[in-house]
């Protein structure tokens, strides 16, 4: 086995992907600790060093002092081959050693399109893919992160997956750990961890099909093994921790390349589209007072002069305007700047953006996410067209002259007109800028449409929805082009079949874990680039294990079936889902839960408050 070295290093694209000694990372001495885990990002180093969850886990398990955690990001195709080329195997980047011979293994799980490279950085280690294969030696494989709401494709990839938020129950995990670690008792640790609250190990369960091919029931082998895996949440968000002295700075640029603070978790909204919206449910706020406190010291400890606030919906933080001006109050004299990401056009207030303009101009990005009110009504999206119009004129009177506009096109119960309603939409945002007079507003009028397709996920209203075929997704898109008049509208869309894909394994069961393997081992990987992603060779892969993907990605299901990741519960009630798709059918809207409890059930199920937000009276 051999090390990395200068010399290939000089001959990537990208030689600080792999070197690690950033600043605030970990350095410990590997013959002082007893647990050693690999935190591993299934994407290029810029993608996963601006994830937050992995700054925060890695965060919590370093400052244990048992454990040593390192990151791995997988490697781009150049040094991939130089690693294989050069027998070196996939390392951690704080000490350059083998993850093969690490303790635990453990992967985020962002985006379905990620899977291949999972099993490709596996490989790479020398690592077994099949959970089913690797013996005491090998070490522990887990996953986390918001796909594992549905582990059941990767069942035998991982030994276990954590469902919900990290921060605690990593901490149990390894003290469990410790108590077997030398002992050879994989199988033992295992049974036991199933009983920590939100752990799945699938080697515990088992499933039997339909003729149909539906599930006809599953089922844990063991008495003590919990039937339904139930998430986990932090419920005292105001103190969990957070890297606010060790916040990593990379030395390349990265995606998001700023202080990212975390204002609350959850989303009150309803969109039934979204499955962030339902699975981070509670919202949980950090008080203001906690939030500048900690801006502070990630400025101090950073270096970083832009500070973006970040949640599902940040302008529903209960004291925003509050918040933005005491941070701009104190670090405008130093030139830190203040970012939003994309706002909701019902809530959009240019006083606050202009407070932020103080120091750096941002661009506008507003996401309608459908063209017409029937179908924002269908989605309860929540917002009218009247809601953007005010948006794009307020904005055009103070100064701006670019705005992007986020739509999903392929959406449940959608028409042509519909799609076509996008087209018209961003017409009269073009109107509302010649409306302005010319002395008032500014040069360069430019208007950004961006399309993406609809994936149905689990745990959403339409989870039970047919995803839109791909040959009506070029139709949609042929239909909205031809409807764009005016050169100031420019148009970003995709009609790839990545979609595709990520239906099937967003609400895919166990048997595509073969249909995955199969794909990697005919040179998957990288399958969310579109200048790698190869559709022949995933559907070589569905003919040779006799598996139907249209089985998963187009069919209809009924509310009875027993969906794959039914034994997660999450803290809302499946007939809460169900009414909330029926709703969508009659373009019915549910009001957002701040005016009132629509009766979910995550207040009682997980025992907690639905809001925990100091200031959340003041909004009702």
């Amino acid at each position: 086995m051999n090390k990395i070295s200068d010399d290939i290093l000089f001959k990537v694209e990208k030689p600080t992907r792999y070197i690690g000694g950033e600043i605030n990372s970990y350095n410990k001495d590997t013959d002082k600790v007893d647990i050693r885990f690999a935190f591993c990002f299934p994407d290029v180093y810029e993608v996963g060093m601006s994830h937050l969850g992995t700054r925060i886990l890695y965060h919590v398990l370093n400052e244990r002092e048992d454990t040593f955690c390192e990151r791995v990001f997988a490697p781009w195709t150049d040094m991939e081959s130089l690693m294989r080329q050069n027998n070196i195997p996939l390392y951690g980047l704080e000490s350059k050693d083998s993850i093969k011979d690490f303790d635990f293994v453990g992967f985020t799980l962002q985006y379905e399109m990620s899977y291949t490279n999972i099993l490709n950085m596996l490989d790479l280690a020398g690592i077994p893919i099949r959970a089913s294969e690797r013996g005491e030696d090998a070490p522990i494989v887990m996953c986390g992160g918001p796909c594992a709401y549905n582990p059941e494709p990767l069942y035998d990839i991982a030994d276990f997956f954590a469902i919900g938020e990290g921060e605690e129950q990593m901490n149990e995990i390894m003290d469990l750990y410790g108590k077997y670690k030398g002992k050879g008792q994989k199988k033992e640790f295992l049974r036991e961890l199933s009983h920590i609250e939100g752990i799945y190990v699938p080697s515990l369960y088992e499933v039997e099909y339909n003729e149909d091919g539906t599930i006809k029931e599953f089922k844990p082998l063991y008495d003590d093994v919990p039937a339904k895996v139930k998430k986990r949440i932090i419920k005292n968000f105001n103190d969990v921790a957070y890297p606010i002295d060790k916040f990593l700075v990379p030395y390349g640029e990265i995606v998001h390349d700023r202080i990212v603070l975390e204002t609350f978790r959850g989303c009150t909204r309803g969109c039934r589209f979204c499955q962030a919206g339902i699975i981070y449910r509670p919202v949980r706020e950090k008080k203001t007072d906690k939030l500048l406190e900690m801006a502070e010291q990630l400025i101090k400890s950073t270096g970083y002069s832009e500070l973006s606030l970040t949640s599902l919906s940040i302008c529903d933080y209960s004291d925003l305007q509050n918040l933005i001006h005491r941070l701009i109050e104190k670090h405008e004299k130093d030139k830190v700047g203040v970012s939003l990401p994309s706002l909701r056009i019902d809530s959009f207030s240019v006083d606050l953006i202009n407070e932020i303009q103080k120091v750096r101009k941002t661009g506008l990005t507003f996401a309608p996410e459908a063209g017409t009110q029937r179908m924002r009504d269908i989605i309860n999206k929540g917002v009218t067209e009247e809601n953007l119009i005010d948006s794009a004129r307020s904005a055009f009177e103070s100064g701006w002259s670019t705005i992007k506009l986020y739509f999903m096109i392929g959406l449940p119960y959608e028409t042509i007109e519909d799609v076509v309603g996008i087209a018209d939409l961003a017409q009269k945002v073009v109107d509302q800028y010649f409306a302005v007079p010319k002395e008032k507003r500014k040069k360069g009028l430019k208007v950004t449409v961006s399309t993406s397709i609809f994936v149905p996920k689990p745990f959403t209203p339409f989870q039970w929805i047919p995803q839109i075929k791909m040959d009506d997704v070029r139709e949609e898109i042929k239909a909205l082009r031809s409807s764009i008049k005016s050169r100031n509208i420019s148009y970003n869309w995709h009609e790839t079949p990545v979609s595709y894909l990520e239906a099937v394994f967003a609400r895919g069961d166990r048997r595509l874990c073969d249909v995955l393997i199969k794909a990697f081992q005919k040179g998957a990987k990288f399958d969310g680039w579109s200048e790698y992603f190869n559709f022949d060779i995933w559907m070589e892969a569905f003919k040779e294990c006799g598996i139907d993907g249209d089985f998963y990605s187009y069919r209809d299901r009924s509310y009875d079936e027993v969906l794959p990741w039914d034994f997660i519960d999450v803290g809302i009630n499946k007939k809460f889902l169900i009414g909330e798709n029926e709703r969508a059918k009659k373009a019915e809207i549910t009001p957002d839960c701040r005016l009132g409890c629509e009766n979910c059930g995550v207040n009682v199920n997980l025992e907690g408050k639905c809001f925990e937000g100091a200031l959340f009276n003041k909004v009702q």
